[in-house]
């Protein structure tokens, strides 16, 4: 089988973004997926620009279930099939769990949990159709490893993903598709700009001085770029992981462990 086809959600920036342009670097066709267009677009034709017709952009809330199967049809009908799914969208909302607004914190469980459960159960509907096995990946955190003052919602909702990924991997290695997760810890991101900056205004400090005070903690002394976090899942996706289902992380603080289950 030589074509591959890879969904990768909130692939406008940051981590998302280089997943999918390492996977297509990869001979992947890419769905680019994004709730911002603009940014979907300008992934996808940077993509394209490299080999004609590599990607696709396609927009969508990860928090609508009747949307993320949408895409999936929509994808499988452009490309041809799919063989790998990575719910790597998120959202962060940084806040003491007293003062949390609790339409913030739903909506942040609504897109990451539930749109990380949406995109598990369209992308195995798709995966078991095909009956040739696959590859689902999904966006966890340090936050999932160990809570973080400040993120009660966000650590929350990626200690699930990493319950709800180990589930799935049990469920579904009977069809060969395998069920893995990162955990990054510092990356340089928009999104990890937003955590600095309202953390530190919080903390009535600057937001370089709080980015400091956690890259201080990491042992190889710097923190992540999005193109680490892209190797790690090159890795998942390789014929070396087939073996590989369970939680795998990713952190500033150890290696990656891996896990079969």
């Amino acid at each position: 089988m030589s074509k591959k086809v890879a969904i990768i959600t909130g692939s406008g920036r940051g981590i998302g973004k280089a997943i999918a342009e390492r996977l297509a670097t990869e001979n992947y066709y890419v769905a680019v997926v994004d709730i911002d267009e603009s940014s979907a677009k300008y992934v996808s034709d940077s993509i394209n620009a490299i080999k004609e017709n590599q990607a696709k952009y396609y927009v969508l809330d990860v928090a609508d279930r009747k949307s993320v199967f949408d895409l999936v049809d929509k994808v499988v009908a452009d490309f041809g099939r799919l063989d790998v799914f990575v719910n790597n969208a998120g959202i962060a909302y940084i806040d003491s769990i007293i003062d949390s607004d609790p339409e913030k914190v739903e909506r942040l469980f609504d897109v990451n949990l539930k749109g990380t459960f949406w995109g598990i159960q369209a992308a195995a509907k798709q995966l078991k159709k095909q009956g040739s096995g696959g590859r689902i990946i999904n966006a966890a955190s340090l936050a999932a490893v160990e809570g973080s003052a400040l993120q009660g919602a966000y650590s929350a909702s990626k200690f699930a993903i990493r319950g709800l990924g180990q589930s799935a991997a049990k469920e579904l290695a009977k069809y060969n598709i395998t069920v893995n997760a990162y955990d990054p810890g510092i990356v340089i991101t928009p999104l990890r700009d937003y955590i600095d900056q309202r953390t530190a205004q919080i903390k009535n400090t600057t937001a370089e001085i709080q980015r400091q005070s956690v890259v201080n903690e990491i042992a190889l002394g710097r923190a992540a770029l999005p193109d680490d976090v892209a190797d790690v899942v090159s890795f998942l996706v390789s014929q070396q992981a087939k073996y590989i289902t369970g939680p795998v992380s990713y952190t500033h603080l150890t290696l990656p462990t891996i896990c079969s289950v």
